[in-house]
């Protein structure tokens, strides 16, 4: 694949301003497209939009398939008839900066019922040829997130492998008693999902008609608490009780001395080829649905998986273990053709995955706030006179520090490789305009920043800090006023002093 030399911006929809506490997939969401428009970017890039559990981490969903409900934008379905007036009779004061996670799940997921029940009681029964078309399109996956959602909430949310053993253990006759018993709240996960995906392909469309395209994400592992570990438990390492034999993370890096206990079930490779990998097949079938281009979050773990015994503290006492990602790939293009994929390619890097990322022509990822660290920065392979022409270039990812906050906290090797490297002595104020600039006048063929340093926002607009869980993680918000017009020409003068005007 071969992406035209253009860039994008890096937002979250649960970024985009709002009353309701959260991003929804409504009017903001349509004037940031015009915005990216109007600035003359061709790419929004969003990061996963499953269904969060606990730590509200879009890395961690309840499904690999499945919409956020939250997302989902309540002055549509007010003007669509599923909400009324009263319905907002009594509304949160939600802080406008940041998303309350807690009240969200409370509030909102009251809001949804009660646009269920309109439905379910005889109301907007013109949506009801749409709803049953989508229950059918996607029964390959609904089916299994509906049953699984509605047991967690019969089992008070705990997670699947604590349930009595036939239902764990998915036995016919426990499945079939759980259907009848729960066939309307079965039917209420439905719905909702059926309204998360016609609202979020409401949006794509009205993106696809500004000549804006949407890169989205696919974490390469599932969570441990999902319908896919539930449903597919011989695709993964699982003991007769349920419980992971061995889990995932990385060694110790930048963000980690001890590395990054991830937790999520590792792949049976051998069960999954048996299969002719059927689960990544429609996984990634149902995200081209979806999505123009898609990020694979930690790609070498196609190559090679930091295997961690279960349980454990840390995830020092891992070892690499190889993957089938080439036989994956191969069986994956064959079914569904060139793969519009950008793969997340930084850490520990080795000649296998490079390998495996250059077979398939995925462009690789550069991060320029990585490129100064160390003695000889000279060698580093995110310089940009270092990058190549098939690759994407960020200034700072979701896991990073804003650039503004990135340089003042900078050691100071680092700011004296920069001044060396650039010959200039930036400002707290100039610092993420001049990193953005050169991420935009380098090789490489995309080049997306965050919005964070589009508006030279500073550690308290950080979106997530690896290792860490609580509320300063994944709740950032931008406020309506911040787009400005003026934003948006510097943005568009920019891309197209460097060649990338959309």
């Amino acid at each position: 694949m071969t992406i035209k030399r253009s860039s994008g911006v890096l937002l979250h929809p649960t970024s985009l301003p709002g009353p309701y506490g959260i991003g929804a997939l409504g009017v903001e969401a349509r004037k940031f497209v015009d915005w990216l428009a109007e600035a003359g970017q061709a790419y929004w890039q969003v990061m996963p939009l499953g269904p969060t559990g606990y730590g509200d981490s879009p890395y961690q969903a309840f499904s690999a398939f499945a919409g956020n409900p939250y997302l989902i934008d309540l002055e549509t379905l007010h003007a669509d008839g599923l909400l009324q007036d009263s319905d907002f009779t009594v509304v949160p004061e939600f802080g406008p900066k940041k998303v309350d996670f807690g009240l969200q799940y409370v509030w909102r997921n009251q809001m949804l019922d009660r646009a269920y029940a309109h439905y379910a009681f005889g109301g907007s029964q013109n949506l009801k040829p749409e709803f049953e078309a989508f229950k059918a399109e996607e029964a390959a996956w609904l089916d299994d997130y509906a049953l699984f959602m509605a047991l967690k909430d019969a089992h008070g949310g705990l997670p699947w492998n604590a349930w009595e053993a036939a239902t764990r253990d998915r036995e016919a006759g426990a499945l079939a008693k759980a259907r009848d018993a729960l066939a309307s709240p079965i039917e209420r996960v439905k719905f909702i999902q059926f309204l998360f995906f016609q609202q979020w392909r409401a949006i794509r469309a009205y993106a696809a008609e500004r000549k804006v395209q949407i890169v989205g994400d696919i974490p390469i592992f599932v969570a441990m608490d999902s319908s896919d570990a539930w449903a597919n438990r011989d695709q993964f390492y699982f003991d007769d009780q349920g419980q992971p034999t061995v889990v995932a993370g990385v060694p110790p890096d930048y963000f980690s001395a001890t590395g990054q206990l991830w937790g999520n079930p590792l792949y049976n490779w051998k069960n999954m080829q048996a299969g002719g990998f059927k689960w990544w097949i429609e996984r990634f079938e149902g995200s081209l649905k979806l999505f123009d281009l898609v990020r694979i979050d930690h790609f070498r773990g196609f190559a090679a998986s930091w295997e961690i015994p279960f349980p454990a503290e840390t995830a020092i006492q891992g070892e690499w273990v190889p993957a089938m990602g080439q036989q994956m790939f191969a069986a994956v293009r064959e079914a569904l053709g060139v793969l519009p994929i950008i793969a997340e390619d930084l850490g520990v890097i080795t000649p296998d995955v490079e390998k495996l990322r250059d077979d398939f022509g995925f462009p690789g990822m550069a991060v320029l706030q990585f490129a100064f660290g160390g003695g000889d920065f000279s060698v580093n392979d995110f310089l940009p006179e270092n990058l190549r022409e098939n690759q994407v270039v960020y200034s700072g990812t979701h896991d990073n520090d804003t650039t503004r906050g990135w340089w003042q906290h900078a050691e100071e090797q680092e700011k004296h490789n920069f001044r060396t490297y650039t010959s200039s002595d930036p400002t707290e104020e100039t610092f993420a305009p001049q990193l953005m600039r050169m991420a935009f006048e380098s090789r490489a063929n995309l080049a997306v920043v965050p919005l964070q340093d589009v508006l030279n926002l500073g550690t308290e607009a950080r979106m997530n800090l690896p290792g860490t869980t609580g509320d300063h993680n994944w709740t950032w918000r931008y406020q309506a006023g911040d787009l400005s017009p003026e934003t948006a020409a510097q943005l568009r003068v920019l891309t197209g002093e460097t060649g990338r005007l959309a």
